[in-house]
């Protein structure tokens, strides 16, 4: 059963080492836990829909509380305290693209806003309600999960619009294919999800981002239907594709998707080199990214993250015996800790861990061989559980991400810890802030960073905290050369900082967009724009 206030399914957690505990009250304090509302008492609190009765909508109250929120850190306190201040007026379940057309039709003759509805799985704020004179519907669209039609001649699969990861790559991997999207959203998050907010994965080294891997699709708009058929490549004018990609939803509903896939490798392999220092490690991801190394994935954890992980991983004595290993070899104190992806046949693993070496030994790296990296492998999509884990302590976890040239890496990584460490002082909080790379380009790269900080006395005041943290977080970003996203979406908790990015102009191309799509502004509005 999934959780209603929380990640996940309800069998499945995350645990932390005994020794966690006094890590975290070293780092930020000793933890306050908060009392948690009961779902039976939320669903009390749901008022009367307002929606006329459809064959495909269920006003029932409860599926009505389940498609309130998503999992953003605000959304996990408004669903942890109760306090969910709007609720979708009612939930359908389209089962194929007629529905969906039945759907829209049926809003704009009642003047209803849709919300469409992958696996819930945002952190940006994409399908929570917000207070309207309309009437609100979320479009679920987990029954649309069918992988439709494989050309095995071109590559090209087509699935639903509701598709999650797992059964993207369970019916592809029948036919010998794999698409190798794998956010860490994966367990939950579907494929048109992906494509509406310009999702990467995370081997999007071999594979690409979702704009590589997307080749066409189909999207319901109160206009009609629009049909991007795939070309490999085409100059007839600008890409309708890009109408699509990072659309959140503010165009219409996708439905079906077009995507580019690939046989099933022979061998894949996952290893964890450490290296002195940031310098080192960040240096080492650059150069073998520009010199096309063929890898599959790449991550390096500043000192502080790789100090943290280390902490949190228990098996205290087996990690003081690497610790000193490391030590004897030069990676000390400032060690960061470099999680890399190999790909292909055995003979390209073979060339590229050849090509490695070199790279390995010019930065003084020390390779630790491949047990670290199946340990990854086997928890890369559990670390989403974490926040259940410190939420249980009396702490709250959190992230953003951006993207940036090579050359600015280092200042935007300072600057954004920087903002968010000291973010609460006034307050007298502590925060503790890490970052890692874990998408790299020949021309910059991604920065993730995780923060924690303890729970305050009530809910209303942990808000308030996260709220001055985040405002603090994107205003740096936006102001010192980084993208609001690389790959959570706009959402409505980044809408407010998108026009720095594109521009008066830019902003003015989108708004004539949703205008030209959705006139009376029904569909996910304040969704991408304000």
């Amino acid at each position: 059963m999934r959780r209603w206030n929380g990640w996940g399914d309800e069998s499945t957690s995350m645990d932390l080492p005994p020794s966690a505990g006094v890590f975290l009250t070293q780092l930020v304090g000793e933890g306050t836990c908060l009392v948690d509302a009961d779902l039976g008492n939320v669903i009390k609190t749901v008022p009367q829909t307002r929606l006329l009765a459809h064959p495909l909508i269920s006003v029932d109250a409860e599926q009505r509380v389940r498609h309130a929120k998503g999992q953003s850190l605000p959304d996990w306190l408004a669903m942890h305290s109760g306090d969910i201040s709007c609720f979708p007026d009612g939930v359908c379940f389209p089962e194929n693209c007629q529905d969906v057309k039945d759907i829209l039709s049926y809003a704009k003759i009642n003047n209803v806003d849709l919300i469409p509805y992958g696996g819930g799985t945002s952190v940006a704020g994409h399908i929570n309600p917000k207070q309207s004179k309309r009437a609100i519907l979320t479009v679920n669209m987990s029954r649309m999960n069918q992988l439709l039609h494989l050309d095995e001649q071109s590559q090209i699969a087509t699935f639903g619009a509701g598709t999650p990861g797992p059964m993207v790559e369970a019916q592809l991997l029948a036919r010998g294919y794999t698409l190798g999207h794998f956010p860490q959203s994966f367990e939950l998050s579907t494929i048109g999800g992906w494509v509406a907010s310009r999702s990467s994965g995370q081997q999007s080294l071999r594979y690409g981002r979702i704009e590589q891997l997307f080749a066409g699709g189909n999207i319901e708009t109160f206009s009609g239907s629009l049909d991007v058929p795939t070309f490999p490549a085409s100059s007839a004018g600008p890409d309708l594709r890009e109408l699509l990609l990072g659309s959140e939803g503010r165009f219409g509903i996708l439905t079906e998707v077009k995507v580019r896939v690939s046989k099933v490798a022979e061998k894949e392999k996952f290893s964890v080199i450490f290296f002195p220092n940031w310098q080192s490690a960040s240096q080492f991801c650059k150069e073998s990214v520009q010199q096309r190394i063929a890898l599959s994935m790449l991550r390096v954890s500043n000192a502080v993250e790789t100090q943290t992980q280390l902490k949190l991983a228990g098996h205290e004595s087996s990690i003081k015996w690497l610790e000193r290993y490391l030590s004897l070899r030069g990676c000390a104190d400032e060690k960061c800790m470099l999680t890399f992806g190999l790909t292909g046949t055995k003979q390209q693993i073979s060339a590229s861990q050849k090509q490695l070496k070199c790279f390995v030994k010019k930065f003084k790296g020390v390779s630790t061989g491949e047990l670290l990296g199946k340990k990854w492998q086997a928890n890369r999509f559990r670390s989403p559980y974490l926040r259940e884990a410190l939420w249980e302590k009396g702490y709250v976890v959190d992230t953003f991400e951006t993207a940036t040239d090579w050359a600015n890496v280092d200042n935007l990584m300072a600057k954004v810890e920087s903002a968010v460490r000291d973010g609460l002082k006034e307050e007298g909080e502590k925060v503790h802030v890490f970052t890692h790379l874990s998408h790299v380009y020949s021309q910059g790269c991604s920065l993730y960073t995780t923060y924690v900080y303890r729970n305050s006395a009530s809910y209303q005041k942990t808000l308030a905290h996260w709220k001055k943290l985040k405002h603090l977080a994107s205003e740096t970003i936006v102001s010192n050369g980084g993208t609001i996203s690389h790959q959570h979406g706009v959402g409505k908790d980044h809408a407010p900082y998108l026009g720095v990015e594109k521009g008066e102009l830019g902003m003015k191309v989108l708004e004539n967009l949703v205008e030209h799509f959705d006139a009376k502004q029904q569909l996910n509005p304040g969704t991408l724009l304000q």
